[in-house]
């Protein structure tokens, strides 16, 4: 299951996490992004043992942005990022994030 993220040292522990973890930069007022949100927790639901993070974009926008400067990635809302070992090793926004395109990115990265 994912959990919310809302400072610097909550995302670089993902990214220097050994295993793959995701980040979910998310907003609340967008149908595209709960569509992505559905995709990314039925996708957890089947792999609870993955590591996820989400970042809310209306009340972590310094973050976020911070995030895109940190990660080399336009900020885009749904954003969903595969991190491992200190760098982003798949990224996805809007339409392409569903479970399908996660458990793709997480067998090419196997």
């Amino acid at each position: 299951m994912h959990h919310p993220v809302s400072s610097q040292a909550e995302i670089e522990a993902l990214l220097a996490s050994t295993t793959p973890a995701w980040l979910l930069k998310h907003s609340l007022t967008c149908g595209t992004s709960a569509a992505a949100l559905d995709e990314f927790d039925a996708h957890l639901a089947a792999h609870p043992e993955q590591q996820a993070g989400l970042l809310v974009v209306q009340t972590q926008r310094p973050l976020s942005n911070w995030v895109a400067t940190r990660f080399g990635y336009v900020h885009q809302s749904p954003q969903l990022f595969l991190l491992r070992a200190g760098a982003v090793i798949w990224q996805g926004s809007h339409w392409s994030i569903t479970a399908g395109a996660m458990a793709e990115a997480l067998r090419k990265a196997a």
